[in-house]
């Protein structure tokens, strides 16, 4: 039985933050740096690492290590920093979420084991590998729950999960219908759910308010813009956060469906945080006509992202 307490140690909004590469592909750690001192500054009130949108998929396992070092090193406890360590092996997750919690992670995310659009287990497997995650740790582990993996996670399954397994405790949502998955979690889980959040770059953000989310996994670009939504929410103020969401959609949405894994870093570029904004080959550089639109959108919103480094 799961014995953590379930009063929310993390709540609030923390981003993802992007991979920074140089023009020819390696790592610049100089702009990764000034990447998370902006995004602390912002207002995060913690930060994940090596996510989907940090272009994970697209580095080698000591690039993952010395990034987890160095970001770990250089936020030196200003934030909580949540680590991913999704990988379809159960011991390589372990070993990584233990690594991890060794470098002073709070929390470690993890998808279900998959591989491909294919390569899928079912629901005891799931449940073996986050128990031997868990095992080998004594952090938090947050289920990521997103279309990417393809693995279907019912409600029911994921409470108990959260029942059974000692460190599951967090869930991040991101299917189709999150606001429904989330008040059928709470409703199943209880006091075992201690994080529910969103995700998905906040485009569902306010009904999954609605349904019980106390956080909220964003792009990195504009924390300080969806603090506003998230803080007058958790505090009672509904229709502040209501006008502040309206306000903050259509940049949400842009990044959403149009720019994506690459929004953060298009801001950051053009606000001079960090020196380039391209991906790792083979992953396609945002449109430039994508971009205009982007930095249109934004500016009519004033973030921080576009004057901190001035």
């Amino acid at each position: 039985m799961n014995s953590l307490s379930r009063r929310p140690r993390h709540r609030g909004v923390f981003p993802v933050v992007p991979t920074t590469f140089r023009e020819d592909g390696t790592l610049d750690i100089a702009s990764q740096k000034r990447c998370v001192d902006f995004m602390i500054d912002a207002g995060s009130n913690g930060l994940c690492i090596l996510a989907n949108f940090s272009e994970q998929f697209l580095l080698a396992d000591d690039e993952r290590e010395l990034l987890t070092r160095t970001i770990l090193e250089h936020v030196a406890g200003r934030v909580p920093v949540i680590v991913t360590t999704t990988h379809f092996g159960t011991e390589v997750c372990a070993a990584r979420s233990r690594r991890a919690q060794e470098q002073g992670a709070a929390m470690v995310m993890a998808m279900p084991p998959y591989h491909g659009a294919t390569i899928r287990v079912g629901e005891e497997k799931i449940h073996e590998f986050f128990a031997r995650v868990s095992d080998a740790i004594s952090i938090p582990i947050m289920i990521q729950d997103a279309p990417v993996a393809g693995t279907p996670l019912s409600p029911a399954f994921l409470a108990r999960m959260a029942r059974e397994i000692e460190n599951v405790a967090y869930f991040k949502i991101e299917t189709a219908g999150a606001a429904s998955k989330l008040r059928e979690l709470i409703r199943l889980g209880g006091d075992a759910i201690e994080g529910p959040w969103d995700g998905e770059e906040a485009i569902t953000l306010l009904p999954d308010l609605d349904a019980g989310a106390t956080g909220s996994m964003t792009g990195g670009g504009y924390p300080d813009g969806i603090r506003t939504i998230v803080d007058p929410y958790l505090a009672g103020r509904r229709d502040e956060a209501i006008e502040a969401y309206a306000r903050w959609l259509p940049l949400i949405n842009h990044e959403n469906r149009q720019g994506g894994i690459l929004t953060a870093k298009a801001l950051m570029q053009e606000g001079g945080i960090i020196a380039c904004d391209a991906p790792r080959h083979p992953f396609a550089a945002m449109h430039p006509e994508v971009r205009k639109g982007l930095l249109e959108t934004a500016r009519r919103l004033d973030p921080l992202v576009l004057r901190w480094a001035r």
